[in-house]
């Protein structure tokens, strides 16, 4: 067992995704109530694939950062929306006082290309927004240490990035992995780039393997061999498969401040319990 070690309160902050029903809408509103007693720096909501949830990303939002009180920063992503709907988001979140925006090129629904919407990519999209309302919104952007599952290349993923740093981006969040190197080799790239934003990694709790698989083979993130075969072993022992993530995500967490991290970004999937278990152990309570 690892021992585990005090974070000195490092800044966090946490995402959820907008409900289906009310049930699983007021769920969530409980859980983000669980995690603003920690004190987060912001929550995050998320928006998909091209803008199908936008309406209840936006009364998400407002709940959250209205109600719960802590700040909220909408995901806003450019595919399949016009400028004209890009604006529209933009000028009614700015009249609600949200000052933070997780702008993202954003997932292709079936059937849809790349050339639907009239900005194309997440750099264009941070652009646009800078135009449009000046320095109003902490705009965070996406960042793969293990490269976009859609990049050509490492190389090439690199340089999107950096083209979103430069088109206005304040920092930046990664999508979630399992190995340190991957994240510090990719902030060192960045900064060699001449981009010191924060990057901040994507912890990602370990409470299901079916899921986690599936998530993982999905959005590219590498799901190393010796962890996949550890949580295969465990088979249906749900309670094993917990208490060996919290374990595992914990200590990944450790590596991370202890390298230097400047945030960690929980990916809460609307539950408290396991976002809760690894704060505890970082901060030793």
């Amino acid at each position: 067992m690892v021992k585990h070690m005090k974070s000195n309160r490092l800044p966090i902050s946490f995402e959820f995704f907008p409900t289906k029903t009310e049930a699983g809408h007021e769920k969530l509103i409980n859980v983000a109530r669980q995690l603003a007693e920690l004190g987060p720096e912001f929550f995050s909501c998320t928006y998909g694939a091209g803008g199908s949830t936008r309406d209840r990303t936006l009364s998400t939002v407002l709940q959250l950062d209205s109600e719960v009180k802590i700040p909220t920063a909408p995901h806003l992503s450019c595919v399949g929306d016009s400028k004209a709907e890009l604006r529209e988001l933009l000028t009614l979140y700015r009249s609600k006082g949200i000052r933070r925006i997780v702008a993202l090129r954003g997932d292709l629904p079936s059937g849809m290309g790349l050339s639907s919407g009239e900005l194309r990519y997440a750099n264009d999209l941070v652009s646009f927004i800078r135009e449009e309302t000046g320095d109003h919104f902490h705009i965070e952007v996406a960042a793969y240490p293990e490269t976009h599952p859609q990049a050509r290349s490492f190389e090439h993923d690199l340089m999107n990035f950096v083209r979103k740093a430069k088109a206005g981006a304040d920092s930046a969040i990664t999508q979630y992995f399992f190995n340190t190197d991957a994240y510090f080799y990719f902030v060192e790239r960045v900064r060699k780039a001449g981009v010191e934003i924060p990057i901040i990694p994507g912890i990602m709790p370990i409470t299901n393997y079916s899921k986690l698989a599936r998530f993982s083979d999905a959005c590219g993130a590498e799901l190393p061999r010796w962890l996949r075969k550890q949580l295969e072993a465990y088979g249906d022992d749900t309670a094993s498969i917990q208490a060996f993530g919290e374990e595992v995500m914990t200590r990944l967490s450790e590596q991370l401040i202890e390298g230097g991290a400047p945030s960690l970004h929980f990916y809460t999937l609307n539950q408290a319990e396991p976002c809760l278990a690894i704060w505890k152990n970082l901060n030793g309570i």
